[in-house]
């Protein structure tokens, strides 16, 4: 009869037990030095190792002859521990035996001396699965037991043990095993069963065990069937696991928003042998591994990707801001949860995910508005310089603004009741012909530096325009209110001072002008009559 690949390969040592030399060196000293424990309890995620280690401390503690605190595998004791024939060894599943009852038959059997062996070994596998009677019954007996008894627990959920069972265990932490070490794992048992795999193949199989070296060598088993050679494209075919190809294709399409291509992939993908779900689970992963080489542009050893996955991570990454990676990695998570409580509609929820990736302005979450932010101040940045650019370009003598053609006057207009908040210059009837008012070129840059002094002040200049006739320099802005806001003396000389700096002459108070863009116009004349 066929034995399974995991089965076959089990540990016959603690010394090849992969990925928890933390624990079974500590094992294997207790063992050479005599220096056991009455009671064990081995807990972390499931193929870690938990029983394997508990089969091998039963063997290396009853092993006539152990080898630097392994068992020799030879002995009487080894042999009749491999084969089940000793009976001082017992194996008891908590998730099938998790009634008081059981609890009871060991408290009354423990007593007995051994049969054959030295110790009398019980491992409870799943010991959470116990019912709270069956944990009261073990616990008098957990904390003293005979000499001659050792309790090994071994569980996947330790958060459901009561903390009176783990106080009375040595606890030992199984970790998720590392991805090369299960690649070297799956490595060597293809070489020895004469399997033929590419090591990219190794990889997603190590990948997809979520560290458990069971499940590893189970999914290695699976590839193998009927096939030659063990390569990227079957493994990903026979474990239904989504093609990166299609994962950086559609993130790709998203980042250029480009919601036809976007439709094209997710069509591809529902074509393909891969479950829609399994594909939205891995463009998640990818969205992920993206936000960190964006946050972390050193992070690749992390991600445990190789050299050409990461650089087409990083890649792909350059067309997002991080702002909106986060935006986008909400909005997968909750299409996920969405496809799981409508299977049946899980393409839908796919296909109105994207759009809503592709146009920001669908997303009304606190994340997609921080990513509109973003791209909106990456905008204005480069409104703001362009206009520089160019005016640096030009040679001051050929940048020309259009001019606004005063109508004559004798005498300056009235000021409307309210509308003034800083006193213009006096005009006589001696003063030179004036100048007409012009666009004020670098007022954005001016807004700039208001906005680094008072953050309120330049968010009520946003959006407004500014005009010079040389000597004066007016503002229109939106709204009374905020002409009264800027009409302050202190806040007048901010802004005197700051159109200064960037003009580079003196500016007083007296010089700027403040006008709602709403303000009546006379007669005859345009809305720069008044001040010409």
């Amino acid at each position: 009869m066929h034995q399974a690949l995991y089965r076959k390969w089990r540990p016959k040592t603690f010394s090849e037990v992969c990925g928890q030399d933390h624990i079974t060196s500590v094992l294997r000293y207790q063992v050479a030095e005599n220096r056991l424990s009455h009671a064990y309890l081995f807990c972390g995620s499931r193929g870690t190792g938990k029983t394997t280690c508990a089969k091998l401390l039963a063997k290396a503690v009853n092993c006539i002859t152990p080898i630097d605190g392994n068992p020799c595998g030879v002995c009487a004791a080894c042999r009749g521990i491999d084969s089940g024939a000793s009976t001082d060894v017992v194996e008891m599943d908590a998730a099938s035996n998790n009634g008081v009852d059981y609890i009871r038959d060991i408290r009354e059997a423990v007593v007995y001396t051994p049969a054959d062996l030295k110790y009398r070994v019980y491992i409870v596998d799943e010991v959470h699965m116990l019912s709270s009677g069956a944990f009261n019954a073990l616990l008098k007996t957990l904390e003293e037991p005979p000499s001659h008894v050792i309790f090994i627990l071994a569980t996947t959920e330790l958060h459901k043990l009561p903390a009176t069972i783990i106080s009375r265990c040595q606890r030992y932490d199984f970790r998720r095993i590392p991805v090369p070490v299960i690649v070297d794992r799956i490595m060597e048992i293809s070489a020895a069963e004469d399997i033929s795999i590419d090591e990219d193949a190794a990889a997603i199989i190590a990948k997809q065990s979520r560290g458990g070296m069971r499940d590893a060598v189970s999914m290695l088993e699976l590839c193998a069937g009927g096939r030659e050679r063990v390569t990227e494209d079957s493994v990903s075919e026979s474990l239904g696991v989504s093609s990166r190809e299609l994962v950086v294709a559609l993130a790709s399409a998203i980042a250029d928003r480009n919601i036809g291509e976007c439709f094209s992939v997710i069509a591809r993908a529902e074509n393909s042998s891969v479950d829609i779900s399994v594909f939205w689970q891995t463009l998640t992963e990818f969205y992920r591994d993206m936000i960190i080489i964006k946050t972390f542009p050193s992070g690749g050893g992390y991600l445990e990707l190789t050299a050409s996955e990461e650089e087409e991570c990083r890649r792909v990454a350059e067309g997002y801001t991080i702002q909106r990676l986060i935006a986008n990695a909400r909005e997968l998570d909750d299409c996920g949860v969405r496809m799981q409580r409508n299977s049946s509609r899980r393409r839908i929820c796919a296909e109105m995910s994207v759009v809503r990736m592709c146009d920001d302005s669908l997303d009304d979450s606190l994340a997609s508005l921080a990513s509109r932010i973003s791209s909106l101040e990456e905008r204005m940045a480069g409104i703001k310089s362009a206009p520089r650019v160019a005016a640096e370009e030009k040679p001051a003598a050929q940048v020309k603004e259009p001019a606004f053609a005063p109508a004559p006057k004798s005498a300056p207009a009235p000021i409307p009741s309210g509308e003034p908040v800083a006193a213009e210059p006096t005009v006589t009837a001696s003063t030179e012909t004036k100048k007409a008012f012009t666009a004020l070129p670098s007022w954005p840059e001016v807004i700039d530096r208001i906005s680094q002094k008072n953050k309120a002040v330049s968010s009520f200049l946003m959006g407004t325009t500014a005009m010079s006739d040389g000597d004066r320099y007016m503002i229109r802005v939106k709204n009374a209110f905020a002409m009264s806001m800027l009409g302050k003396p202190d806040t007048l000389d901010l802004i005197a001072e700051s159109i200064g700096s960037v003009v580079g002459r003196g500016v007083t108070a007296g010089q700027v002008i403040i006008r709602t863009a709403d303000a009546p116009k006379k007669s005859g004349g345009d809305i720069l009559s008044e001040f010409n």
